[in-house]
């Protein structure tokens, strides 16, 4: 049998005109042509003090890489194993931070509201190696604090967009660990943390910001030192795709930990306080160190020894019991608290409020 031209378009015509849209399973928000259009701004004060704090993350890592790669030269550069390739590579990850700022702008223009601008920073490296190890800090808590808040967004479009984003801040986390001479990815589930945590590690960086620039309001947590700290450079490794190295840290060891009182006149321009949290009934006498790494916060028993000093140990353990996946390992957090509430990934922005003061711990 043969068909003419004008029956085959006949044909398929008819099955047009019958076509029904693909079924989409119930639930879901933004997944049908009838649904709301996505707009892409901020819908309510939180989304804009969020993504404000992302803003401002995102202006220090342009600056950072830039000055990194505009302060050291070729051969000291050479000197801890990163060849030229390599720094084009940093100078690239600098020009991501173009597009992320730029993204963040037209989030937080709309309806003629004022996005935060570019800040002056004062950094604490000399080296290249301790560039390197500073750049993958920063970006650590950058990542984790973007992750703490997305889901919590009163605008999904907006979430949308900065998870795009945050997506690249999480590969320059690893490129830096690599550049580091560090194992690449450690963990199994990378961190999530809250706005104040994020801020309170920012604001020691930031020296000075426009004046028009919005006030980012969300609470500074008092800095948690630990003064003995593993080193990330210790051994020495140059930059690799990856080193097969020893732990640095293992559980029971002892962590020795200082922290300072609540006080005025911190970050830039002197604009801000730090503070505890609203249920801490004493933060001269911690209770707890909580330890917030992968899908975990885990307590350990503070043991104060002075005014302001005191110590505790390393816990132990794995994420899921079928793993070696230890529940603290690469660059995690830790914090001294008043009590020991039991949080999820989902709602540890709970914490803020038992937390007396708050710190990084280099674990691997």
């Amino acid at each position: 049998m043969r068909f003419t031209k004008s029956a085959i378009t006949a044909l398929f015509a008819a099955v047009l005109a019958n076509a029904a849209p693909a079924p989409v399973p119930a639930g879901g928000v933004g997944v049908r042509a009838n649904d709301t259009a996505p707009e892409y701004h901020t819908m309510t004060d939180f989304d804009f003090q969020s993504l404000n704090l992302a803003l401002n993350q995102e202006w220090i890592e342009l600056d950072l890489f830039n000055y990194g790669v505009r302060t050291f030269s070729v051969e000291d550069f050479a000197a801890a194993g990163i060849n030229e390739e390599e720094i084009s590579l940093i100078q690239f990850m600098a020009n991501q931070e173009v597009g992320h700022v730029t993204l963040l702008t037209n989030i937080l223009s709309a309806y003629g509201r004022t996005p935060a601008k570019q800040c002056t920073y004062a950094y604490d490296f000399y080296t290249v190696r301790d560039f390197v190890n500073f750049c993958q800090r920063l970006t650590r808590w950058g990542e984790s604090g973007v992750y703490g808040f997305l889901p919590h967004l009163d605008s999904r479009p907006s979430a949308q967009l900065l998870l795009q984003s945050i997506s690249t801040e999480a590969r320059q986390q690893m490129a830096f660990r690599q550049l580091a001479g560090a194992f690449p990815m450690p963990v199994y589930f990378e961190t999530g943390i809250s706005q104040a945590m994020s801020w309170s590690l920012l604001q020691n960086y930031i020296v000075s910001c426009p004046a028009e620039n919005p006030r980012i309001e969300w609470p500074i947590f008092p800095n948690l030192n630990v003064t003995n700290d593993a080193n990330l450079l210790v051994d020495g490794y140059n930059a690799a795709i990856s080193h097969n190295r020893t732990s640095l840290t293992e559980p029971g060891r002892r962590v020795e930990l200082t922290w300072d009182a609540p006080k005025g006149n911190v970050s830039y321009d002197g604009l801000y306080n730090t503070t505890v949290g609203g249920n801490v009934t004493d933060p001269t006498k911690p209770k707890y160190v909580a330890w917030i790494n992968q899908l975990n916060a885990t307590y350990t028993e503070f043991n104060q020894t002075g005014n302001y000093t005191g110590y505790t140990f390393q816990p132990g353990g794995v994420v899921f019991n079928n793993t070696d996946d230890g529940i603290v390992n690469g660059t995690a957090f830790i914090a001294l608290t008043d009590s020991n509430p039991y949080v999820t990934p989902y709602n540890l922005s709970l914490l803020n409020d038992v937390i007396i003061a708050w710190g990084l711990y280099q674990a691997n």
